[in-house]
């Protein structure tokens, strides 16, 4: 699962776009493209995302099956669980790194003229960027330490990864300051980027949710 993926879809309202600078309208073509290109690798790809997170899943089945059996559904405890939320996240963007990077690199070659819109689109990419940074946690050893305190005191490392997984924002370029840079041209791709957008986003929620409770489960953790 490629966490963030869905909020790529941008609804725009076509307007005039002959007035605004050649540079901005090319900006936004481009963002269109790099956009559109990510999203339909990360579909027709989805295999291998779930085949990477099925490996993963059996990893931990290998070396701490229900480790985290009997433990409270807690703060803790919810703080394990988005770690294994974070592993999952990891796993997919590793599968699909050069892919990632790709649009990172698409994203940050883009200009506007607005410098609002230059740094919504630098915080997207450097919020990708964070997420293919992201590595998949020794949830074993975690667990195990918070077991061993009879479930009363989680590793802080654990706490601090939870943390930083939560804090990690992918946002869309706001869809009010892109809509007079598109060029009447672009309609078609806009509608199929949307598209694509709903698509993904649908296989985001449907199977991660799977994936989630699969690894939960496999650990013994509550959601």
């Amino acid at each position: 699962m490629l966490r963030g993926l869905a909020v790529l879809a941008v609804v725009l309202v076509p307007a005039r776009a002959a007035a605004a600078a050649p540079q901005d309208v090319a900006s936004t073509h481009a963002y269109l493209v790099a956009s559109h290109d990510v999203l339909h690798s990360a579909i027709a790809t989805w295999s291998r995302i779930e085949a990477g997170i099925h490996k993963l899943n059996a990893k931990f089945r290998g070396e701490c099956a229900d480790a985290g059996a009997g433990s409270p559904q807690n703060e803790e405890g919810q703080a394990l669980s988005t770690e294994a939320a974070g592993a999952l996240w990891a796993s997919g963007y590793h599968t699909e790194a050069k892919i990632v990077r790709a649009y990172i690199r698409a994203l940050n070659r883009l200009r506007w003229s607005n410098p609002t819109i230059t740094r919504s689109d630098r915080r997207l990419a450097k919020s990708m960027g964070e997420m293919l940074a992201l590595k998949v946690p020794n949830l074993c050893e975690d667990i195990h330490a918070w077991k061993a305190t009879g479930f009363t005191s989680m590793p802080a490392s654990a706490k601090q990864y939870a943390k930083h997984v939560e804090a990690i924002e992918i946002k869309e370029i706001p869809q009010s300051l892109l809509r007079r840079y598109l060029a009447p041209t672009d309609r078609g791709l806009l509608a199929q980027t949307e598209r694509l957008a709903r698509k993904y986003e649908e296989l985001e929620i449907s199977r991660g949710q799977v994936d989630w409770n699969m690894l939960l489960e496999t650990l013994g953790l509550n959601q």
